[in-house]
């Protein structure tokens, strides 16, 4: 069954940090590239970061050089390392798992994803 739980958001002042947490099932994990995404008050869902079976990695201009997504595929968790976060970081995030077999591909469009968690909320004050 699929299953995604992120968890670590809060509220946190603008240059402070976060970690997001996305723990998922063996069946949810295994060999799927997996992503984070967010969707800001009254805003479109965007793609943040994705990062594949091997490592790899793909961020959205947006975040690069703030965030970095990383994985454990012991833990079969995702984490988000969320830095130098500004007001327009603010969104619900949520993670996502990629059903393309192999578990290479890197996208940051939702519709590539077919797992979803329910979404962990930051919330970044000036």
């Amino acid at each position: 069954q699929v299953h995604l739980v992120e968890s670590g958001g809060g509220s946190v002042q603008a240059g402070g940090s976060l970690r997001l947490s996305c723990a998922a099932s063996a069946y949810t994990y295994g060999r799927r590239s997996m992503g984070w995404f967010r969707q800001p008050p009254g805003k479109e869902r965007e793609g943040v970061a994705s990062i594949n079976w091997y490592g790899s990695t793909r961020y959205a201009d947006s975040v690069k050089g703030r965030f970095t997504i990383s994985r454990d595929n012991v833990k079969n968790t995702v984490y988000l390392q969320m830095n130098s976060l500004t007001p327009e970081d603010t969104a619900r995030y949520y993670c996502a798992a990629d059903p393309a077999y192999g578990g290479s591909r890197l996208s940051l469009q939702g519709s590539d994803f077919n797992a979803w968690g329910q979404g962990t909320q930051v919330t970044v004050s000036s």
